[in-house]
């Protein structure tokens, strides 16, 4: 049903680095984590989610002015069953006066537990990748926000920059994701605020695979080790390697229910879906609502044609479809500070000639565009 016994002392080598942040010193972990990059390529724990390394947002400044509209934000914890909460950060219009305020690495210009303003408002949920956390997309958040969305991003336990003990159980996060939007529309205390019909996602990296599963998709896990056997110099077959898995099929048991739709989400968009070649046409078929697709055309963790281009071959209906030229698979991820650059090059550095922060401005004024387009005609049909 789960995972069998894995050679936890090769699970991971890393760096600990100490640096300040907001007057306190916080640790992070930046180096290669085996286990880490097995679902999504986040080859860095805390540093591929923005987690503490102290530093302002990049986009700070633009908060700053006065004709933007304010976000109101909250930190919430989420019954999770049996298992300690889920971490979650909700994101959404007020009427409240903001200000800066601390999240994990990032700062930003938030009115913490302001009011929500507006009636009706379409709430759009965010998966973040491997070994990442709730705040990874805290500035794509900030933007749906501003454009009159509810936003709510969970971090995925078991595969977050702090925790990756279930890394191979990947049938848990859509699972996570569902019990976000459970809370949001019963038990947040705006939730009467928010259209049950227009209810949207996104998801990066291990993200992506997680709201292909929530739309519908049934991945085949067993793919892997074929694909490894053909491609055993790709990130995902060394990872394996390096931590001693040489069968995914021996070592990766769902359970018979693994696979399970949320058909409250009607819309979705995917940046570098992981394990893209493990669904076929079949596994894609049920996806019946809109999808945005979203490649980085330097994406050498999940290499073309794998990932995104397998899962636009095999969807039943064409994706709205973006090719991002320069941009490497971390590119969806909030630009980088100075010393987050330092510690976590690999993560921050990008091709000469490939702005993060204008490319940034682009992704999320696309996805605005998209849900609020997609929603609309979703709700309309129903």
């Amino acid at each position: 049903m789960a995972v069998r016994k894995l050679p936890l002392k090769r699970k991971a080598k890393a760096l600990r680095i100490w640096a300040p942040a907001s007057g306190s010193r916080l640790a992070i972990f930046v180096g290669l984590v085996l286990l880490s990059g097995l679902f999504g390529g986040s080859w860095t724990l805390a540093a591929s989610a923005g987690a503490p390394i102290g530093a302002k947002s990049a986009g700070s400044a633009a908060e700053d002015t006065e004709h933007i509209s304010p976000v109101g934000f909250e930190a919430v914890r989420i019954p999770n069953g049996g298992e300690p909460p889920l971490k979650a950060g909700i994101w959404y219009p007020t009427s409240a006066e903001p200000r800066d305020v601390p999240l994990e690495s990032f700062h930003q210009r938030v009115a913490p537990s302001g009011p929500v303003k507006g009636r009706a408002l379409p709430l759009i949920v965010i998966s973040h990748g491997g070994g990442g956390s709730y705040a990874g997309h805290y500035d794509t958040a900030v933007a749906l926000a501003r454009a009159g969305f509810v936003v709510a991003a969970v971090s995925h336990a078991g595969d977050t920059y702090d925790d990756q003990s279930k890394v191979l159980m990947p049938w848990r996060r859509p699972a996570q994701l569902s019990r976000l939007i459970d809370f949001m529309l019963t038990d947040w205390r705006e939730h009467a605020d928010i259209d049950a019909q227009r209810i949207g996602a996104f998801g990066f990296s291990n993200g992506g695979f997680t709201v292909l599963v929530e739309a519908g998709g049934i991945p085949d896990l067993d793919k892997i080790d074929p694909y490894c056997a053909e491609n055993p110099q790709h990130d995902l077959c060394t990872a394996l390697a390096k931590a001693g898995i040489h069968s995914v099929t021996k070592t990766v048991q769902p359970p018979p229910d693994a696979w399970k739709a949320d058909r409250r989400i009607r819309a979705i968009a995917a940046a570098a879906p992981a394990f893209g070649f493990t669904f076929g046409r079949a596994g894609l078929a049920s996806v019946q609502i809109p999808v945005l697709l979203w490649r980085a055309a330097d994406d050498r963790h999940q290499p073309d044609p794998w990932y995104e281009e397998h899962v636009r071959s095999a969807l039943p209906r064409a994706p709205e479809y973006h090719v991002e030229p320069l941009a490497g698979h971390y590119a969806f991820l909030p630009p980088c500070s100075a010393q987050m650059r330092d510690a976590a090059p690999q993560i921050c550095i990008d091709e000469p000639g490939f702005d993060r922060a204008a490319f940034h401005q682009r992704l999320n004024a696309t996805l605005s565009g998209f849900f609020r387009a997609a929603l609309q005609s979703q709700s309309a049909s129903h």
